[in-house]
């Protein structure tokens, strides 16, 4: 910062001995180190400010260019958005039309063939169907001896399960001795 050398510092610091003397010198010493530490405190403050304002500054630069892209972008997608509208209006454009054509070849309107009646009709489906076991798997269709199936209903909204074992019929792996 200075361009002081250590003779300099020397020759200051003989006459500093000679004007202030020995008893006052170490009293002065110590003052201006407190001065000097304040005004190297005071600098980096200083110095922390301007940095602090120039990041600032930068940060308010980035801000009004991502504002900037932020309204390209939305410019950009209202464009698109008119596109696919205009697009849409004239597919259903082309779709009424083609509808029209299609009512005319005995071809419902909606393009979708009218469901069939009469024997080929399927049954109206009822609130629960059951699901149940083939014969050669029911208690019927095995045997006396051997054990029952776990048999489910399905109902249109859950399942039901059998209910489980008693803690009796289960086997116990403990052994006790």
């Amino acid at each position: 910062m200075f361009d002081v050398s250590l003779s300099e510092l020397m020759i200051v610091g003989i006459v500093a001995l000679i004007v202030i003397g020995p008893e006052r010198l170490p009293r002065v010493a110590r003052t201006m180190g407190h001065l000097l530490g304040r005004l190297q405190r005071y600098v980096g403050q200083v110095k922390s400010d301007i940095n602090r304002e120039m990041q600032l500054d930068d940060l308010k630069k980035f801000q009004a260019q991502m504002a900037d892209e932020a309204s390209k972008l939305k410019s950009s997608f209202t464009d698109v958005g008119d596109e696919l509208r205009s697009v849409e209006t004239s597919l259903n454009a082309s779709v009424m039309a083609a509808a029209g054509e299609g009512s005319k070849d005995g071809m419902p309107s909606d393009g979708v063939s009218p469901a069939p009646t009469g024997e080929n009709a399927l049954p109206p489906q009822s609130q629960t169907s059951h699901a149940t076991f083939p014969q050669s798997l029911s208690r019927e269709g095995r045997g006396k001896d051997s054990a029952p199936l776990a048999e489910t209903q399905m109902d249109a909204d859950n399942w039901k399960l059998p209910d489980p074992l008693p803690e009796s019929a289960i086997p116990s792996t403990s052994s006790k001795t």
